[in-house]
């Protein structure tokens, strides 16, 4: 099992006791506006997704991440990596994403987060690119993949939102040159 600690979190593999607060930053249609067509998602449907990041666990070697708050072990979110299938026109790929609930926003917990996904990415598991993908009006989010060193390469259609994207991607000779 991996785990992955940051001064504030643990990164690490989901348990049955995370359904419920991830269902819960899931619903929050704030939290959404940006993920696909901005639809929230309920707790059966949360649980069907932490079912699939588990089995990606199993199948890749990597995945997402829960992120839990160190110092009070509530449950803030996800992130980590994964196989962007929704937008083919990327692949091979592997992205690095991540949802907090609102409370954790504004903290830098997203890129302290995935900065340790990425370097996981990166120096345990040999990838040779990172890419992370955002709807277009992101900024948040955009300023995360700024902050990892990313860069934009690409603007297009997300197909199962029908709502523009813009790739950023960073490479294992661009991280090890940030990193050193």
């Amino acid at each position: 099992m991996v785990t992955l600690e940051t001064p504030r979190l643990i990164l690490r593999r989901w348990r049955e006791e995370d359904v419920a607060p991830m269902a819960a930053v899931n619903a929050d249609p704030e939290v959404m506006r940006w993920i696909r067509d901005g639809s929230v998602r309920d707790e059966r449907q949360t649980r069907d997704g932490i079912q699939a990041w588990e089995s990606e666990w199993e199948a890749q070697g990597f995945g997402l991440f829960a992120v839990e708050i160190r110092s009070t072990g509530e449950l803030a979110g996800f992130t980590g990596l994964s196989v962007p299938d929704f937008l083919p026109e990327i692949l091979p790929a592997v992205e690095i994403g991540w949802r907090l609930g609102r409370s954790h926003w504004g903290q830098g917990l997203a890129t302290e987060a995935a900065a340790a996904a990425v370097r996981f990415g990166f120096e345990e598991r040999g990838l040779e690119r990172i890419v992370s993908v955002a709807q277009v009006g992101n900024d948040a989010s955009e300023r995360i993949m700024t902050k990892l060193g990313m860069h934009a390469v690409r603007e297009t259609v997300n197909p199962t939102g029908g709502r523009r994207v813009r790739v950023f991607e960073l490479s294992w000779d661009q991280y090890l040159t940030a990193t050193r």
